[in-house]
């Protein structure tokens, strides 16, 4: 393989431009954004730091910490194009128009080195046309990388070799995006649209149509379109105000620009004057004023959910649909058979759609797996389109195009009732065109718990957790609860993996491919347990919790915590008495237990306070690092990703960040038989906390955040809980404060928040909302 890259040219500072190059950036890699030189000012720089700039204000932010929009250095293309000849990959993400492009590519190479990739972000331009009249060496320079909208966060990248470009070119900047963007590679045809977007906009475009045509409202769509086909809960015109209603049209165009007549796709594009309407009066979805819907606050200051009436083009207020009948809701092959405008509508989207995907393989890609993998990492759908195929099963669905006239693609019709994927000798496999099933293979390096529990069994299992054998001589523990919460199935799980580990293993990891590592604790159970005024239950599983992890924390084999997505509360505090932490970037971890009126409840205090008193740059005493651990904790803080974990101390500057999902579990591995050699179980730490004089500065405080209305009156009784906790309960300060002394006086206030009714009714608030309630 040729070089590695160490640094980036970006060209073109628009929203996918710079939020490239700021995923360039959350990878620890410099990077340089170019742009045009404005018109007007006299800052010949302005356009590409405005973009970076505005990075800085925007949510979801773009950049994972904000030492990472310092390694973007700005400029402009007439002064500084010479700058990208010390780069290592150019990626261009100008303007959709050939012409621009071309003459970029002009500039471009006379100034940059050979061997130095250079690709464009098109989504609509032939690679053949990008790269006429250019050297041999720029076209073995060059590729396709067409990256999904917002970068940090969508996961695929489709990359287009041409016939000349250099496989070990396109072999480094694959390994680049891979390993340090954190992106899912897959390699399409030169085709218009790639497969995403060309399946994807005929999708929706199939959905809208179908709509309109069957009378189904925009809430019967989403539900229809939704959950029961594994789309995510924004449904169908919920999608389409998340992108932006004005660039349906525009995709449409493009596709109806470059493909070939007779493609399927131009059976969708029909004069839409609602939508042209929507659009010249901006309401262009969440971007605008509102789209298919909209919210509108009332005179007494609420917000109510408006949606569109496809007929009328008038907004009313949100019609909850009727739930779907009968298996419907779970079941596909229910639900295109649901009497009704149900069956009538989910047939209308599936049929087109699926017959569309089995046309593109072969055109758009090479086998099923690039095209269902395509669709589940662009537009989030839990199932790819041949995943879908094989609930309705494959035979059923050639069987019914046929009866209504409609062409069978060849692929559906060779494959007969054979499954598109099938497990054999615990493998996952798929159909190819020819008839033939192969092995689904990963990217190498690549481990997935998926994979292993497909040819094995667990060494032990409980009703919310698992042990595995993931090689290597290391178990791992597996969350399976909802939203992987924690109860007293998990402890159980971890006192009985203890043993096993000892005596089998050199390592354990903690580790799940959920959505989430875990939401924290499970609250309904804890207010059920209330409802029954069963205390001692309650404090048995605080107490069982704090001596589970605790018995992990000084296990005699070393603990990594592989967290991704949410690790709140109980989850954030696994992480904490782990030996170490190997985080997906996309982490985000806190302890969040005051936002429902509690104390962190199974050491989490302690060990934020440890790590605090031990941090280099802390000022020497014991406030500074106690004032620091109050506020985080009282305050609820979520690090909005692992990097800015470590700058709030949920993560040690010495555990890993993992940048794709899929190489968390080698990684995490990696670093705990990192550990293996020479191992012994951490020293307990003792603890110089502040007393009751420490508790008085920061009741204080908090009585301050009352006076300017930022805390309620109960958030200052549930700080003055944990302030009690931080300070040492009745410690002073020539007291030293041992690790259990600690966990008895957080198992106290624990407590004695659970049984306030004002922290049942914020409980009881979340679980039936989702949202804080600020009593």
């Amino acid at each position: 393989m040729v070089g590695e890259i160490k640094k980036v040219c970006v060209i073109g500072s628009g929203t996918m431009g710079a939020g490239i190059a700021a995923q360039v950036a959350n990878a620890g890699v410099p990077v340089l954004l170019l742009d045009i030189v404005p018109k007007e000012g006299s800052d010949r720089d302005a356009i590409a730091k405005g973009a970076v700039a505005k990075m800085l204000k925007t949510d979801p932010a773009p950049f994972m910490s904000k030492r990472a929009a310092k390694l973007v250095e700005t400029g402009n293309i007439d002064d500084d194009l010479d700058k990208a000849g010390e780069c290592d990959w150019i990626v261009e993400a100008i303007v959709e128009r050939l012409d621009i492009k071309q003459s970029l590519y002009e500039k471009l190479e006379k100034v940059k080195k050979p061997g130095a990739a250079i690709s464009s972000n098109t989504s609509t331009i032939p690679l053949g046309h990008l790269v006429e009249g250019r050297t041999d060496q720029f076209k073995r320079d060059f590729l396709i990388t067409h990256f999904f909208n917002p970068p940090r966060y969508m996961r695929l990248l489709e990359i287009v070799a041409g016939p000349e470009t250099d496989p070990a070119l396109v072999a480094k900047v694959e390994a680049f995006a891979d390993r340090a963007m954190g992106k899912r590679v897959i390699h399409t045809h030169d085709t218009p649209g790639f497969i995403a977007n060309r399946l994807g906009t005929y999708w929706l475009a199939i959905a809208v149509n179908a709509a309109m045509d069957l009378g189904v409202t925009v809430e019967e769509a989403d539900q229809i379109g939704g959950r029961p086909m594994g789309v995510p809960k924004t449904g169908i015109f919920g999608l389409i105000d998340l992108v932006g209603v004005d660039l349906m049209p525009l995709l449409s165009k493009s596709l109806g620009d470059t493909l070939p007549k007779g493609d399927p796709y131009f059976d969708t594009i029909r004069p839409m004057p609602l939508v042209e309407k929507m659009i010249a009066e901006g309401y262009t979805g969440r971007k605008g004023k509102g789209g298919f819907y909209k919210l509108e606050k009332g005179k007494d200051g609420k917000r109510t959910k408006l949606s569109l009436d496809l007929v009328s083009g008038e907004y009313r207020a949100e019609q909850k649909p009727a739930a779907l009948p009968g298996k419907a809701e779970r079941d596909l092959a229910a639900l295109v058979t649901a009497p009704g405008k149900v069956g009538e509508y989910a047939w209308a989207v599936l049929g087109p759609v699926l017959s569309y995907a089995a046309k593109l393989v072969g055109e758009a890609a090479d086998d099923i797996v690039a095209i269902d993998d395509a669709m589940k990492l662009g537009y989030n759908w839990k199932f790819g389109p041949f995943e879908l195929i094989d609930k309705l099963g494959p035979g059923k669905l050639a069987e019914r195009l046929a009866a209504e006239g409609k062409p069978v693609p060849a692929l559906l019709k060779a494959t007969g009732d054979k499954p598109f994927y099938r497990i054999e000798n615990g493998r996952r496999q798929y159909l190819t065109a020819e008839g033939a099933y192969h092995d689904v293979k990963r990217a190498e390096g690549v481990e997935l718990l998926e994979d292993i529990k497909l040819r094995t069994e667990p060494l032990a299992k409980t009703g919310s957790a698992a042990l595995w054998d993931v090689g290597d001589g290391v178990a791992a523990i597996e969350f399976t609860g909802k939203m992987n919460a924690l109860d007293e199935e998990v402890i159980k799980l971890i006192n009985l993996a203890i043993p096993i580990v000892k005596a089998q293993f050199k390592a354990l990891v903690i580790y799940n491919e959920g959505s989430n590592f875990s939401a924290g604790a499970n609250l309904g159970l804890a207010m059920f347990a209330v409802n029954i005024a069963a205390w001692s239950e309650i404090e048995k599983l605080i107490a069982g919790g704090q001596a589970a992890f605790k018995a992990l924390k000084y296990a005699p084999f070393p603990v990594v915590a592989a967290p991704a997505g949410l690790a709140l509360g109980g989850g954030c505090e696994i992480c904490l008495n782990s030996d170490a932490i190997q985080a997906h970037a996309e982490t985000y971890i806190g302890l969040v237990e005051t936002g429902v009126g509690l104390v962190p409840g199974w050491g989490g205090n302690g060990e934020m306070l440890d790590r605090a008193a031990k941090a280099k740059m802390m000022p020497k005493g014991p406030m500074p690092p106690l004032a620091k651990v109050f506020q985080t904790v009282s305050t609820a803080t979520v690090a909005k990703s692992a990097a800015e974990a470590k700058e709030q101390m949920f993560l040690r500057e010495s555990d890993g960040i993992t940048m794709n999902r899929d190489r968390l579990l080698a990684d995490a591995k990696a670093k705990a038989l990192s550990l293996v050699d020479g191992y012994a179980p951490p020293e307990p730490p003792v603890f110089k906390l502040a007393g009751a004089s420490g508790r008085t500065g920061l009741n204080m405080a908090v009585r301050d955040f009352q006076k300017k209305g930022i805390a309620t009156a109960y958030d200052g009784v549930v700080a003055d809980r944990l302030a009690e906790v931080l300070t040492g309960g009745e410690a002073d300060l020539l007291d030293t404060v041992t690790e259990d002394q600690l966990l008895r006086i957080e198992r106290a206030k624990f407590l004695e928040s659970m049984k306030d009714s004002r922290t049942q009714a914020r409980i009881e608030h979340m679980l039936t909302t989702g949202k804080p309630l600020r009593n």
